[in-house]
């Protein structure tokens, strides 16, 4: 068993006062506890999962199903009642939660031992009572053990499958290619409902729809996708009847696991959404909360031409063109013209605005975004939508730590939302650098938008996750995403010339780096960025010549086109000039490079000082500024690379002092790593 370390106790004993303080109330779940311990809720998901193996989802409904097996044996409060107390909001629920943690319904307690209070076992899939039974002879014993030898029961017992789903691009049924968009919507609304299942992992709309027209079998989509089960569809609507066919395959075997045709009245679309998606959710048995069955019980319009015109809008609005956004935004106003109480239209028409501005040098629509994203948060504050429309307002405002709430409140909503997932990568990268939380959001992002973009983009995208993993210090991992950009698109140099440095923290060979470099210039002579690389690269190596060789042309082309690229390397190529002779060239460069560490805003300031103090010999200053930047955090993994042997660093580097700051950079970066693989870990992805 699993040592709980006192501290641990104590935090799952405080969280377990705060949910029984607030146990009737069934609103109470992770964004309310969280706030009440003072953590955020990506932390407490964390901590939770790792003391408990349980979401915090599941340890709450488990502490109210104790609660709730306390009163019935202590009170005469009835189950309807109890429910109610407990924060059930459905008796239903309550009696489907209860039989399943302890095997038999809470009507049937007081009919029970005080024994068989205790949960039963959920290790193996299917188990509703207790099998437990004192008794039990050596011959049935010896029965069981002949089954097993002659026909190995277990073999064809089913195993659990991770619940992951894909809902491939419904097929229309009809001639009339304008009824489309309705057959679009009611798939984007069976995913969207299906989103918002914890317990779910669902791939994205981008994902799939790639494969409309695809001649892949199921077993080949779904390993691309890397998914267990795939939904297909088809429909048409005649007049005012909407004819569906939904299916739902285990994908591994390409089995059938159910299916079934619906004939419905127009009005009655949205309990058809919902009605296909919470079966879709029973057969591969995911629970879904009754917070989650209300949102997906939520109807968005009593208006159906409101609603018609809403998904002709999001279709537009799905393509993304300028063109077809312009068009969008019509459908959406006339749709808040049949119902002027429509949340998800408003939240439309501000995200629609907002793509038009986002390639945009002058801004044109930043109050109709807010605008109709307020309006949308006044009608639904806990539309997914919503609350994106409005954080999408912060990222045109360039006011970034005011979207990621609301970004991150989406998640709670909707915990698939891969629009969200992109949004928070872009945060992390450009806006708010953080490489723990751009890995965490890239890689669950990766999870659901697998398959959404070309192979360029992918490749690129792999190598944005490679990057990041290789400054935070996971070399291994950051030599597989590169390993799969190149795979991707093996042109694509700037890859190329990242494994180059990546094996490089693998083996420490300057040579091999050199010539891999170098294999990846000879593919394009004029990169100036793989050019100044191995002219570091030599540099390092103390082979100044060569080094020369790369820089100055290097510097001639940045000179000749008036580039302001690479400043933090004037003062290598400094060296380099003055190694050559060229010590009033060197001078130059030397100013330029000073010029622009003292300018520089970037955690990176004071160790340019300190290498800029050391080569002028001024070791005190050098040894302060080292100091100095020794009490940053986040700093690249490079730089516990090549600091030691950068010649910039002679002057101080047999300084005890430097080998002291060296060891608390060095020791800072490691416990940095080990905090980032301990939540990557925790979040399962790594």
């Amino acid at each position: 068993m699993q040592e709980t370390h006192p501290i641990d106790g104590d935090f799952i004993d405080k969280i377990t006062a705060i949910i029984e303080e607030n146990i009737s109330d069934e609103k109470f779940g992770v964004s309310e506890l969280a706030s009440e311990t003072g953590m955020s809720r990506s932390n407490l998901l964390r901590k939770v999962k790792k003391l408990t193996k349980l979401s915090v989802s599941q340890f709450v409904r488990q502490i109210r199903l104790k609660k709730a097996m306390e009163m019935l044996r202590q009170t005469s409060l009835n189950v309807s009642e109890i429910s109610y107390k407990v924060g059930f909001g459905s008796t239903s629920y309550f009696i489907k939660c209860f039989r399943d943690y302890y095997g038999y319904p809470p009507g049937e307690v007081g009919k029970r031992d005080m024994n068989a209070d205790h949960p039963i076992s959920g290790d193996q899939p299917g188990i509703k009572r207790r099998t437990a039974f004192i008794g039990i002879t050596i011959a049935t014993g010896l029965i069981i053990i002949l089954l097993f030898i002659f026909f190995d029961p277990l073999s064809t017992q089913p195993k659990d499958l991770e619940k992951s789903i894909a809902v491939l691009p419904f097929q229309n049924d009809s001639n009339d290619s304008t009824n489309v968009y309705i057959i679009n919507g009611l798939m984007e609304s069976i995913l969207n409902n299906l989103q918002k299942i914890e317990d779910l992992r669902v791939i994205s709309r981008t994902s799939v729809e790639k494969y409309r027209t695809s001649p892949r079998t199921i077993p080949e989509i779904a390993k691309e996708l890397n998914v267990n089960y795939l939904i297909e569809g088809s429909g048409q609507k005649i007049d005012d009847q909407i004819l569906l066919s939904v299916q739902l395959i285990e994908a591994p075997g390409d089995k059938h696991l159910w299916s079934s045709q619906y004939d419905r009245e127009a009005k009655d679309i949205f309990n058809l959404q919902n009605e296909v998606a919470k079966s879709i959710a029973a057969e591969i048995k995911a629970i879904i909360t009754p917070e989650e069955a209300e949102r997906i019980d939520k109807v968005p319009t009593e208006d159906l031409v409101a609603y018609d015109y809403f998904l002709k809008g999001l279709d537009l609005l799905n393509k993304r063109t300028h063109e077809n956004l312009k068009d969008a935004i019509p459908n959406f106003l006339r749709a808040i013209e049949h119902d002027n109480d429509f949340a998800r239209a408003y939240a439309a028409i501000a995200m629609a605005y907002y793509f038009l501005d986002e390639n945009q040098v002058e801004k044109e629509y930043a109050d109709s975004i807010n605008r109709y994203a307020d309006k949308a948060l006044l009608l639904d504050s806990q539309l997914p939508q919503s609350l994106i429309a409005k954080a999408l307002f912060y990222m045109h405002n360039g006011e970034y730590e005011l979207a990621v709430s609301y970004f991150e409140k989406a998640l709670e909503y909707n915990p698939n939302y891969d629009l969200v997932f992109a949004f928070l990568v872009d945060l992390y990268v450009n806006h708010l650098p953080n490489t723990e939380k751009y890995l965490e959001y890239a890689l669950k992002g990766l999870q659901l938008d697998i398959g959404s973009y070309d192979s360029v983009t992918q490749s690129f995208s792999y190598l944005h996750i490679s990057n990041a993993f290789a400054q935070s210090g996971f070399v291994k991992e950051a030599e597989k995403y590169i390993d799969k950009s190149l795979a991707y698109y093996p042109q694509n140099l700037y890859s190329e010339y990242v494994k180059a440095f990546i094996l490089y923290a693998k083996n420490k060979d300057l040579f091999e780096t050199k010539r891999l470099l170098i294999d990846a210039l000879k593919k394009d002579t004029t990169r100036l960025d793989i050019i100044q690389e191995v002219g570091k690269i030599c540099y390092y190596m103390r082979d100044f010549e060569s080094a020369y060789f790369y820089y100055r042309r290097f510097i001639d082309v940045r000179e000749a086109l008036k580039l302001d690229i690479y400043p933090g390397e004037n003062a290598k190529i400094a060296i380099v000039l003055s190694e050559m002779g060229r010590v009033e060239e060197s001078e130059k460069y030397f100013n330029a490079f000073r010029v622009y560490a003292e300018k520089d805003k970037s955690i990176y300031k004071p160790l340019s000082l300190a290498a800029y103090y050391s080569y002028m010999g001024d070791t005190d200053r050098a040894i302060e500024n080292l100091r100095v930047f020794s009490e940053q955090d986040n700093y690249h993994y490079w730089i516990l690379l090549f600091l030691e042997i950068d010649p910039l660093v002679d002057n101080i580097k047999n300084l005890p002092e430097f080998q002291n700051i060296l060891n608390e950079i060095e020791t800072k970066f490691r416990n940095y790593h080990e905090q980032i693989r301990s939540s990557l870990e925790e979040e399962e992805l790594i």
